[in-house]
């Protein structure tokens, strides 16, 4: 093999993120245009503001870009351009300039409290339900982690701390985009018709909706302070990764693969820690002490919707169909019955810590 046939798919990658990055800001920025004109219909007819709201804007247009680029055959080309994780990470460390520390704080320790009782009802419950549908014990372990703690994150996590196959991690992904979509549009109109308190919705949508990004857009479709609460307690939810991770690699060396030699290390938990929730505090303590002007707070906040726009955009770009269709019937019933599961909790649980015990007033 010569070095020219090495570089050949080197340069064609290459090709592909510059030309796709190209082609994802150029829909962001066709999102732009089509929330302000949509917006503007809506206040001609007598609305307040636009109630689609951007994030599930971006989405359709990344699912129809998806689409046409499928057809047409130069999806793989753009695909390394995708970068969904990245834009969001840098768009919820940006945030943190929204959020007081003292505010962090309050909504926090619930939120804190909230994941505990979240990752580990709906984790042993997905391992549970999976070892009835006898579904392998890779597939559990990813499943486990992505419904009960952040998505794709957490099935990447446990991917690695149980030496998961990629195809089960590909299937695992497809279905948390499939479910998360669907849910970031349902459960903020379900959460109007319930007329929950901002706080109280915030918090149900962070405890339920597996993806980080849709997550922010259900909290942004509801209004500012349920966005609030729902990133940061996603973002609690967010810290379990490590120590969900590191308790898989833990079992799966001394239990499933015993004998084997294999050793987990507690590094794991700070490789799979996410590093952006340092971020996203240390942006909300320096502007907590007065360390911004207003005009650069302003000028992150833009920041971070523009980010958070490409990150939806992004996720309709990831998502196939044939992913889902690989894997048949079975997990995507325990997926299912997991959410369903997840969805009952989290509601009674929102509730009760963010009605009842700790209530924000943001």
């Amino acid at each position: 093999m010569t070095s020219a046939t090495l570089a050949a798919p080197t340069t064609a990658r290459r090709s592909g993120f510059i030309v796709g990055t190209i082609l994802i800001v150029l829909l962001t920025l066709l999102v732009a245009e089509l929330d302000r004109w949509i917006g503007s219909q809506f206040r001609a007819n007598g609305f307040s503001g636009n109630p689609l709201e951007y994030p599930l804007t971006a989405v359709v247009i990344g699912l129809i870009a998806n689409l046409v680029l499928r057809a047409v055959g130069q999806y793989a080309f753009i695909r390394p351009a995708i970068r969904t994780e990245l834009y969001l990470k840098i768009g919820l460390v940006l945030l943190g300039a929204r959020i007081s520390i003292g505010d962090l704080l309050k909504v926090g320790a619930g939120g804190l409290i909230q994941a505990l009782v979240m990752v580990i009802s709906v984790f042993f419950f997905t391992w549970w339900l999976g070892g009835r549908f006898k579904l392998p014990e890779t597939l559990k372990a990813i499943m486990a982690s992505a419904v009960s703690v952040c998505g794709v994150s957490a099935a990447i996590a446990a991917a690695g701390s149980v030496q998961a196959r990629k195809e089960e991690v590909s299937y695992i992904t497809a279905l948390v985009i499939l479910v998360a979509l669907p849910l970031m549009v349902l459960m903020p109109a379900i959460a109007g018709a319930l007329n929950l308190p901002p706080a109280v919705a915030g918090a149900w949508f962070g405890g339920n909706i597996d993806t980080t990004a849709a997550v922010v857009g259900a909290g942004t479709i509801y209004g500012e302070q349920a966005q609030t609460v729902a990133s940061v307690v996603k973002g609690s939810q967010n810290v379990m990764i490590g120590f969900v991770a590191f308790a898989l690699a833990l079992y799966f060396v001394t239990v499933v693969k015993r004998g084997t030699g294999e050793k987990p290390s507690p590094r794991v938990i700070w490789q799979r820690f996410p590093k952006f929730v340092i971020g996203f505090v240390l942006v909300s303590i320096l502007v907590s002490l007065g360390l911004f002007a207003p005009s650069a707070t302003a000028s992150m906040n833009k920041a971070m919707q523009w980010l958070f726009t490409l990150a939806f955009v992004s996720i309709g770009l990831d998502f196939s169909i044939a992913e889902v269709r690989k894997a048949g019937w079975r997990p995507l019933l325990v997926y299912l019955g997991a959410t369903v599961f997840n969805t009952v909790l989290a509601l009674l649980v929102a509730y009760l810590i963010f009605g009842v015990l700790f209530p924000p007033a943001l």
